[in-house]
């Protein structure tokens, strides 16, 4: 990925943009997360670490993926998270190779 063109998208637009981002993903909860992992190589969970990761230490992993989810994890999982087939694992695995 080319650093310098993500850098010139000034905070303030980044922000919104993710919280748009993350609003969307709020709304479709029938988007599964295996199937976004199988697309995009990256999901709800990763979001939220992302956030974590970000804060240096001053949010946990727990806390980021609730800001993401709108709920605990756990919540939402309960609530949205359907099982899995061998075909979405299968592809979510094929397309995590390809990440950086």
């Amino acid at each position: 990925m080319d650093e310098t063109k993500v850098d010139m998208i000034p905070d303030a637009v980044a922000a919104a943009a993710f919280r748009r981002l993350v609003a969307h993903l709020r709304h479709r909860d029938d988007a599964q997360n295996v199937d976004i992992m199988g697309l995009a190589g990256f999901c709800r969970n990763c979001l939220g670490d992302w956030v974590a990761e970000a804060s240096d230490g001053t949010i946990d992993r727990e806390t980021g993926r609730a800001a993401v989810y709108g709920m605990p994890y756990s919540e939402w999982k309960a609530a949205h998270q359907q099982p899995a087939t061998p075909e979405q694992i299968a592809r979510m695995e094929e397309s995590l190779k390809l990440n950086p």
